[in-house]
């Protein structure tokens, strides 16, 4: 899920993730320096609230520590939960540019 710089998101983005979100997270605030996250969305075909909860944490943490949270590519059903719970315009969002 998280490589040091890049948290990947994939498939159903909801509650049974929650220990490993928890592990990412717990990297995610050990590290050392604010480096920028990027959270890749782009595979993801569900999220519920927890997800969305789990999003928010680290743009939180980001701004906590200083480091840079840019979602990446997020997929349609990302950004429809988003645009719902009026928050995508909150966040750092870097679209697939279209060719």
């Amino acid at each position: 899920m998280y490589d040091g710089s890049i948290l990947t998101l994939w498939g159903e983005v909801d509650a049974q993730l929650r220990e490993a979100a928890s592990q990412a997270m717990a990297s995610l605030a050990s590290r050392p320096d604010p480096a920028p996250v990027v959270v890749d969305a782009r595979d993801v075909t569900f999220i519920d609230s927890s997800g969305v909860a789990f999003i928010l944490q680290v743009f939180v943490l980001g701004e906590e520590t200083g480091a840079t949270v840019t979602l990446r590519d997020p997929s349609a059903e990302v950004m429809r939960v988003l645009d719902m719970v009026g928050i995508a315009e909150r966040l750092l969002i870097e679209e697939k540019a279209s060719a």
